[in-house]
């Protein structure tokens, strides 16, 4: 995958590696996004592989001892958060409490 991440290329690479998508891509595509450009230094594409292969982001410190840091535990929830307010068409000052 390229470092632009793009709909389609994520689409396609869940297909070929998982089969069809359980969630909707493109909220999670925009999720990435928009917490890549709140993060310096990290990609939408890092973000994607984090969650999606729970890849370790270079310079991120997201895994310690095969074990998500306190930073990685951050990016995945507040991803999720993102796609959920995506998903659900919240503004982002609408607040989304995941249990």
């Amino acid at each position: 995958m390229s470092t632009n991440l793009t709909i389609a290329g994520a689409k396609k690479y869940i297909t070929s590696n998982y089969g069809q998508p359980r969630h909707n891509v493109k909220s999670l595509v925009l999720a990435c996004r928009r917490l890549a450009k709140e993060q310096r230094g990290i990609t939408p594409t890092d973000l994607f592989h984090l969650l999606i292969e729970n890849e370790p982001i270079a310079g991120a410190y997201t895994h310690s001892y095969g074990f998500h840091t306190a930073q990685g535990r951050y990016l995945i929830d507040t991803l999720q958060s993102y796609y959920y307010q995506i998903e659900r068409g919240l503004s982002e000052d609408e607040v989304l409490i995941l249990n």
